[in-house]
């Protein structure tokens, strides 16, 4: 069971294992599409797991068998306050500019804590992952997938360009750019064989509950591994990707400057000389 303070509408927080975290999208009837308060939440989710120190892991998954999300519920946000105050005669096009740009903003903020959560985030896809799915995974560290899973870049499909990451971070992923462009460009579905093979996602497995279980075993993994070096090797990562070659060199001299002068470095060594296996104190 999660603590009272996880307790979120349209997620599930659990804790499957020992210093693992897994938030489930809940709201299956809506293939799992999100309307503004779930993505409050979710960035409410992220920025108290990122700090938990009971937390090293973090599974981010879907509820039910049809899909991981559907994307943007598009029925509420044409209801918002937003799109209607857009519609308004009364308010020049400089002011509406500025209540979209504050929104867009809000909304890339909140999906953005995924990607700046301390702790190593795994997406488990499956089914239907249009749109935000793309946006959301993108965030995270390690993307597997059900062979079931359909994904999408679905933004175009409804005469907007995506706004809240994918554009973004899909030229930084390694992936080619041609490929990139295809699949944005056009909307169109790419199913997890050829996700795999583009490097989208590091596995492909038969079944959402096989996937599940092979996030779990790999969140096992880094949860036994020191949380200072698991934390400092995201960090670097991610900086890394973004600057040059020198530039990250002197981002990790400067880094572990600090971070070396850890217990766990020389728990590690020993146990590692003596073949058993390491503990190390919470972060």
């Amino acid at each position: 069971m999660a603590p009272p303070d996880y307790n979120y509408e349209h997620f599930n927080v659990t804790f499957p294992a020992q210093y693992v975290a897994q938030v489930e999208i809940n709201r299956p009837k809506k293939l799992n599409a999100f309307f503004e308060p779930m993505w409050l939440n979710l960035g409410a989710i992220f920025r108290r797991l990122s700090h938990d120190p009971d937390v090293r892991v973090v599974i981010l998954t879907a509820a039910g068998d049809r899909a991981f999300t559907a994307g943007l519920d598009v029925l509420a946000a044409s209801e918002g306050d937003i799109l209607a105050q857009n519609g308004a005669s009364d308010i020049d096009g400089a002011r509406k500019a500025t209540m979209i740009r504050r929104h867009i903003q809000e909304f890339q903020d909140e999906i953005s804590t995924i990607e700046k959560c301390e702790k190593p985030v795994i997406a488990v896809l499956h089914g239907v992952s249009y749109g935000l799915a793309i946006d959301m995974t993108l965030c995270c560290d390690i993307r597997i997938c059900a062979k079931d899973t359909r994904f999408s870049v679905r933004e175009v499909e409804i005469g907007l360009a995506a706004d809240i990451g994918t554009l973004s971070r899909l030229p930084h992923a390694n992936m080619p750019m041609s490929w990139v462009k295809d699949v944005c460009l056009t909307a169109r579905e790419f199913n997890a064989e050829e996700a795999l093979g583009v490097g989208f996602v590091s596995g492909v497995y038969d079944t959402k509950a096989t996937a599940l279980e092979r996030a779990l075993e790999l969140g096992r993994v880094l949860a036994s591994k020191s949380p200072v070096a698991v934390q400092s090797t995201k960090e670097v990562l991610n900086y890394s990707r973004d600057h040059t070659v020198a530039d990250g060199l002197n981002y990790i001299k400067v880094w572990n400057a600090s971070a070396l002068q850890t217990k766990d470095v020389p728990d590690a060594m020993m146990a590692s000389l003596q073949k058993r296996k390491a503990t190390f104190s919470k972060l």
